[in-house]
């Protein structure tokens, strides 16, 4: 695994991250990965190793920044501990929001265009489950740096929140895949309807789907929910995603 680990400076202090390169010399297109609820941690390395492997440069941020330290997340026991599993959670993911982690992402690309390895300036994203929402919304904040934007397993990504992703979508300029999982309370049928309703009225080029049999966090290995084969697809679209827009697509460029 080529991993190197930096600090990025945000308007909220230091966050740190890591970057994941293919081999050879490069240069190669930028990702940027954004994670689950359950934060840095082996099965994400692997991740965005793979991705680096398919020929890309992967910036993985830690979004709990602002939260300080925490040593890596064992799945198994946060979901098997209710009471541990709420501590987590309240200090956690609830230190961030698909708006802060957006206005993060200006220093992760002031980061990203330090880098003599990095071909051009756009980049793509992915996020899962929280991360899913954060890759829309950055998607929008960010409309002329980002040129694909993948979601897998999201949740509350179409809600009466004020902040809710769906209410971003008009000036997304990227291609985007949405891949909900199957009977996901955090992501139901109604809001698939509204999330692709507003993707449809801004004109923006966007498949919204349910994977049918795909629990919520199904691509995450380390999850007792997840589901080989489903894992492997996500894969393979994100990555036909990546190839279309940023290796050979008409965003490909600059």
């Amino acid at each position: 695994m080529s991993r190197t680990d930096v600090r990025i400076e945000t308007g909220d202090g230091p966050c740190r991250a890591f970057v994941f390169r293919p081999a050879g010399a490069g240069p190669w297109p930028a990702v940027i990965f954004y994670m689950d609820g359950l934060g840095i941690r082996p099965v994400l390395f692997e991740m965005c190793q793979r991705i680096a492997d398919a020929g890309y440069l992967v910036l993985l941020p830690d979004l709990f920044h602002r939260a300080g330290v925490y040593e890596p997340m064992n799945a198994r026991e946060i979901f098997g501990d209710e009471k541990k599993r709420q501590a987590f959670f309240a200090k956690y993911p609830a230190s961030t929001s698909n708006v802060k982690a957006s206005q993060d992402t200006t220093a992760f690309l002031a980061y990203l265009d330090t880098l003599s390895d990095v071909r051009g300036k756009k980049i793509g994203v992915t996020g899962y489950c929280m991360g899913g929402g954060i890759a829309l919304t950055v998607a929008a904040q960010h409309p002329k740096r980002v040129a694909a934007a993948a979601s897998f397993h999201g949740g509350r990504l179409a809600t009466d929140d004020p902040n809710s992703p769906h209410r971003f979508v008009a000036s997304i300029e990227a291609q985007v895949l949405v891949a909900g999982a199957d009977n996901d309370a955090s992501f139901p049928l109604e809001q698939r309807d509204r999330l692709e309703a507003a993707l449809r009225a801004a004109g923006v080029d966007a498949r919204v789907e349910i994977w049918k049999g795909a629990l919520h966090g199904w691509t995450m290995r380390d999850f007792p929910i997840f589901e080989p084969a489903a894992a492997e697809r996500h894969m393979r679209e994100l990555l036909a995603l990546l190839d279309a827009t940023l290796k050979t697509g008409p965003r490909a460029a600059g």
